[in-house]
C-alpha cells in the first residue's frame, strides 16, 4: 500500500535537494544536443537503478567512502569540461539532428552520465535514510524517483528552451565551465575530506 503522505514528503524533500544539484546541469547540456526523449529515458533509468539500490541498502550508503565517489565525480567533470571546450565548432549552430543519434547511444550516454555522477549523491543517502526511517520502501521509492525525475525533466526541458534564445557555442561554454568548476570542487572535496 502506498502512502501518499510519505511519497508527497519525500517527492519535496528529494526535488528541493537535487534542483541545484548537478544533474540538472547534465540534463541541459544533454538536452541541448540530443533528442530529450532519448536523454530522458537514459537518465530516467539511472533514476531508478539508485532509488531502487538506495532503498534496498537503506542508511548502509552512508559507509560508502565519500572521497572516491567525490574524485570519480571530479575527473568525469573535467572529462565532460575539456571535451566541450576542446571541441571544434561548427559552422552551423545546430544541435545534431536526432536521426544522427541512435536511441541506445543517446539514452546510454544519459544512462552512464547519472549512474557514475550520482552514486553515494546527497539525494540518494537521503532516500536511503528516508527509507530507513518510514519503513515503506514502496512509498519512498515512488517519492524519489519522481523528484528526480521531474528535475531531469526540467533540466532537459529548459535545454532546448535555452537554445532558442542563447547561441549553442555560449551555452556548450557556459556548460564546460560550470563542469570545470563541479570538478574542480569534487575534486578539492575528494582531496581535503
Amino acid at each position: 500500500m502506498i502512502s501518499l503522505t510519505v511519497t508527497a514528503l519525500v517527492f519535496g524533500v528529494v526535488f528541493l535537494a537535487e534542483l541545484p544539484d548537478k544533474t540538472a546541469l547534465a540534463g541541459l547540456v544533454l538536452g541541448t544536443r540530443y533528442r530529450a526523449s532519448y536523454v530522458f529515458a537514459g537518465v530516467a533509468a539511472a533514476f531508478l537503478l539508485h532509488v531502487v539500490l538506495a532503498v534496498a541498502a537503506g542508511s548502509v550508503l552512508t559507509l560508502l567512502p565519500q572521497q572516491i565517489v567525490q574524485a570519480v565525480t571530479g575527473v568525469l567533470f573535467l572529462g565532460g569540461a575539456a571535451v566541450l571546450l576542446l571541441k571544434k565548432d561548427d559552422d552551423e549552430e545546430e544541435v545534431r539532428k536526432p536521426a544522427d543519434q541512435s536511441f541506445w547511444k543517446v539514452s546510454g550516454a544519459g544512462f552512464m552520465l547519472i549512474l557514475v555522477a550520482e552514486f553515494g549523491d546527497l539525494t540518494q543517502i537521503m532516500t536511503a535514510n528516508l527509507a530507513a526511517r518510514y519503513d515503506d520502501p514502496l512509498s519512498v521509492g515512488l517519492g524519489a524517483v519522481l523528484a528526480l525525475w521531474a528535475v531531469a525533466g526540467l533540466g532537459i526541458v529548459g535545454g532546448k528552451a535555452l537554445m532558442k534564445r542563447v547561441p549553442l557555442r555560449l551555452i556548450t561554454k557556459i556548460a564546460a565551465l560550470l563542469m570545470l568548476g563541479l570538478g574542480v570542487w569534487s575534486l578539492g572535496e575528494a582531496l581535503l575530506g
